[in-house]
């Protein structure tokens, strides 16, 4: 039986009021660090870079390629903890968005009145990023563009999901176990979903954390389109998905990442078999 506990209406509450706290600080935030970016970027004449990712190398070629480049793994930021106040009966890992880290949400995330929740902000690694010509930001994953066609950057994101995983796998066993972040860490969050659903990631690896609880705000779902029909060539992905309460937030005046992205999120993640989902809206 579902704990009433950790049903989508308590999550419901505390997304309401930390919503009302940072949809328009990082809205905004987002927006003038995006144009920052590009505006150096424009300025900057950028060397290639390499990095690895799960044992791969990717690189993002310009005119100046050549021997003298170092080939360095990716690092993880610092991560933040914010403490239960109380019994601990909850652990939320949440992800900041692109070019952001972990200090801005643990901040925030200390006001909430959740005292029994245990909050873990992990910091992105820095890596190139196709959106701004390869200038390095932190970042979960790589990303060009968020449309119908564009590539998702499946190494990217199985290594910050298995990081996120790592980080859920010390936790007390008799704790619920949620995954939550916004913009780009939303992304991740449910990219993690499907991961729980499918109990593997995109790489055929096991993933072994059983989630409580996915939370996105101002998101959009990676691996769209395939989705679906993987979910019809696992066994028992959909009882998996079915269970998984899933609270997705988004505004319509969101000129960072569209409402229709995440419109369209909730209703590919409902279609394929996650129907415990909420979509609240805002103005």
């Amino acid at each position: 039986m579902t704990n009433p506990v950790w049903d989508v209406a308590f999550l419901q509450d505390a997304v309401n009021e930390l919503q009302m706290q940072v949809r328009d600080l990082q809205w905004e935030l987002g927006a003038v660090k995006a144009k920052m970016l590009r505006a150096l970027f424009n300025r900057c004449k950028c060397d290639t870079k390499f990095y690895f990712l799960g044992g791969i190398a990717m690189s993002f070629n310009d005119s100046t390629a050549g021997s003298g480049t170092t080939r360095t793994p990716l690092q993880f930021g610092r991560t933040h903890v914010v403490r239960p106040r109380g019994k601990h009966e909850a652990t939320i890992i949440w992800l900041h968005g692109l070019g952001d880290n972990g200090s801005s949400w643990s901040q925030l995330l200390e006001s909430l009145p959740l005292p029994n929740v245990k909050w873990i902000c992990p910091t992105a690694p820095t890596r190139p990023i196709a959106a701004f010509g390869g200038f390095p930001c932190t970042a979960w994953f790589d990303v060009g563009d968020i449309s119908e066609n564009a590539p998702d950057d499946l190494e990217g994101l199985d290594f910050s999901a298995a990081h996120v995983a790592n980080l859920l796998s010390t936790e007390p066993a008799d704790v619920k176990l949620c995954v939550g972040g916004f913009s780009m860490g939303a992304a991740t969050a449910l990219y993690s979903a499907t991961c729980h659903a499918f109990r593997q990631y995109g790489n055929g690896s096991p993933y072994r954390v059983n989630l409580s609880a996915v939370v996105g705000l101002s998101g959009w779902l990676p691996c769209a389109r395939t989705l679906r029909h993987r979910m019809e060539g696992v066994d028992d992905a959909g009882r998996r998905a079915a269970s998984l309460p899933i609270l997705l937030c988004h505004g319509t005046g969101d000129d960072v990442i569209a409402y229709q992205h995440g419109e369209k999120s909730a209703r590919i993640l409902s279609s394929s078999g996650f129907r415990n989902l909420t979509l609240r809206t805002y103005e």
